[in-house]
């Protein structure tokens, strides 16, 4: 848990894994199923943002790089990330998937590019973060990372001889708190981004709607400010500007020891998942 919660700021950063000086913005931005990107990313920036997380599957990564083309923002404050879903797996795929994101992008490297789920099997799982970890060395992206792995799967690489992942991004809000997930990658220097962290919008379970009460706050407001001091990166989304630029307004308050307890004993495991959560995949 952040130990100086109140000294989180919309500019806060976290180091990455095997990436000394190489920082990541704590709040990101998703892009997951957001048909209106461009001026959605548009509006993060001038929200604040400076964290934007996208994928291959989402078909958005040409729309993610107009935005932060006309955004006129310097590439080095922007941090951008994509990921490659199962089917693209292996290591000559990978490869020309690099590729194909950075052309669509528009970009001269991708600042985080994760596996997106572990559905594809041991070989192709490995060969696929072999991939990645030339792309890397090649200076195409600057950090490898994986999404929907267990600790099976982070053993895996572990027993391959390659270097941990920086980056683990899983299902995390207080329903589904995948505790041995998130201990694994505390004990590994693993970075634990969240998905989902406002529950797709059904945010009105009681307990959450009491605490917010108690802070004259939204109940995303809440949600967001929980995982920031647990010390994961969460990834609101939303196509709504108002609601993009409320999702930044998280740092004039902090969350009692006491209320983050109440938050913590929401937690269902695996029956608190909402979305595929495929972290047991074979």
């Amino acid at each position: 848990m952040v130990s100086m919660a109140a000294q989180l700021s919309l500019t806060s950063t976290i180091e990455l894994l095997f990436c000394p000086g190489f920082r990541m913005p704590m709040l990101g931005f998703g892009v997951y199923k957001n048909y209106d990107t461009r001026p959605s990313v548009l509006e993060a920036f001038k929200a604040g943002y400076r964290h934007v997380d996208s994928a291959q599957a989402y078909r958005n990564e040409a729309a993610v790089g107009e935005a932060v083309h006309e955004s006129g923002l310097p590439r080095e404050e922007v941090f951008i990330t994509t990921k490659c879903v199962s089917k693209t797996h292996g290591y000559e795929k990978t490869l020309k998937g690099v590729d194909a994101s950075l052309q669509k992008f528009g970009l001269d490297y991708i600042d985080l590019f994760l596996i997106h789920n572990p559905h594809s099997g041991t070989e192709k799982r490995l060969a696929t973060y072999k991939a990645l970890q030339e792309a890397r060395a090649a200076g195409k992206i600057h950090t490898v990372g994986v999404s929907n792995y267990g600790i099976h799967h982070l053993e895996e690489i572990r027993a391959a001889g390659y270097e941990m992942p920086a980056v683990n991004q899983i299902e995390l809000h207080p329903f589904c708190q995948q505790r041995p997930i998130v201990h694994y990658c505390r004990q590994t220097a693993i970075v634990v981004q969240a998905y989902c962290p406002l529950l797709s919008g059904k945010m009105d379970d009681p307990t959450i709607l009491s605490v917010a009460s108690k802070y004259a706050r939204d109940p995303a407001h809440i949600l967001l400010r929980w995982s920031l001091q647990n010390g994961f990166v969460p990834l609101p989304k939303s196509a709504n500007p108002d609601r993009i630029r409320s999702n930044t307004r998280l740092f004039d308050f902090e969350l009692s020891p006491e209320d983050m307890e109440i938050l913590d004993g929401l937690d269902r495991g695996k029956d608190g998942a909402i979305s595929w959560n495929p972290v047991d995949a074979d």
